[in-house]
């Protein structure tokens, strides 16, 4: 007898039903899609329809003509501003900034939760987690208000430095002093809040990873060095891939309320440049190419970072 000889399906046939598949699931599961809508529509009003305007980064932007109307330049404004004096200052203090924000307050949320994750005492503990998480909840305005209360000419801090023989320090007016109280005071009022992820994390750990470190002679130390540590490490590569591709957009609102005509060497970065030139001074394109090569730099030290990590510690983004 001959034997049969079966001929597989061609590939097209199987994609087809593939997809058949997945749209019956879809049907069958229509309410739980419908709760993706509201934000799938927040997503497309307000970050998607809006890039059009980008264009106006390539064109001299008349706002009588309108955006389509306004005539082409091609990169005039990205020459501009490459030629621009203030461009590797700006550079320098946005990249400066950020680093040392990033270098100084992502290890510290990881430190705080594996102190907080020691205390055994309940009510000691949401004690404590009240007082870190308390600074968050104080907007950038009053914490900038703040500062100058605390740091200005006759402010707490000189007035102590005083009674104690000391020279006062002009540190709202001393370029030197600028990074240092941008990021003090952002380590003070992010940190805690930072350390719940941590902490949720931290609080998904098996007890009986502990027990079993217990039984085999571990410390203390040993096991947040042998458990913990492992266990929170997939959280934090993701949130450092997010901070390191944010590096660009370091905030706006502190650095322009902290900025004062003597100090402004060290604090002018490229989001406050945006907003003097973009809404102070109606540069509209010009603003527009300068927020679009931040943008592209924030986009490539995303996927690079990503890649880096996914390399080194198989968790990436995708």
């Amino acid at each position: 007898m001959k034997a049969e000889v079966r001929t597989l399906p061609p590939l097209d046939t199987h994609a087809k039903a593939n997809k058949k598949l997945q749209f019956k699931k879809i049907l069958n599961n229509y309410q739980l899609y419908l709760f993706l809508l509201p934000a799938l529509i927040y997503f497309i009003v307000f970050h998607y329809y809006p890039m059009y305007g980008v264009v106006i980064a390539f064109k001299d932007f008349i706002a009588t003509q309108g955006i389509m109307g306004s005539p082409w330049v091609g990169f005039k404004h990205f020459e501009r501003f490459f030629d621009s004096y203030q461009f590797w200052t700006l550079i320098k203090n946005t990249l400066g900034l950020s680093g040392l924000q990033l270098i100084i307050g992502f290890p510290l949320p990881i430190i705080l939760a594996l102190m907080m994750n020691q205390i055994r005492h309940e009510k000691y503990k949401r004690f404590v987690q009240t007082v870190v998480y308390a600074p968050h909840f104080i907007s950038v305005v009053v914490l900038s208000g703040m500062i100058y209360v605390f740091f200005s000419n006759n402010g707490l801090i000189n007035n102590m430095i005083t009674i104690f023989g000391g020279d006062s320090i002009s540190f709202m007016s001393k370029p030197e002093w600028f990074k240092p109280l941008y990021i003090g005071s952002s380590v003070w009022q992010e940190t805690g809040w930072a350390a719940i992820i941590y902490l949720a994390a931290l609080a998904g750990v098996s007890p009986e990873l502990h027990e079993a470190a217990v039984m085999d002679g571990a410390s203390k130390w040993h096991r947040i060095l042998h458990v913990d540590i492992p266990a929170i490490m997939p959280t934090a590569v993701i949130l450092l891939i997010l901070s390191v591709g944010n590096m660009m957009n370091i905030g706006f609102e502190k650095a322009y309320l902290l900025q004062t005509p003597l100090n402004q060497p060290a604090a002018e970065i490229i989001p406050t440049y945006v907003y003097k030139l973009g809404l102070q001074q109606a540069q509209y394109s010009f603003a527009a190419a300068v927020g679009l090569f931040n943008a592209i730099i924030n986009l490539i030290l995303l996927v690079a970072v990503n890649k880096f990590a996914k390399k080194l510690s198989g968790q990436g983004l995708w």
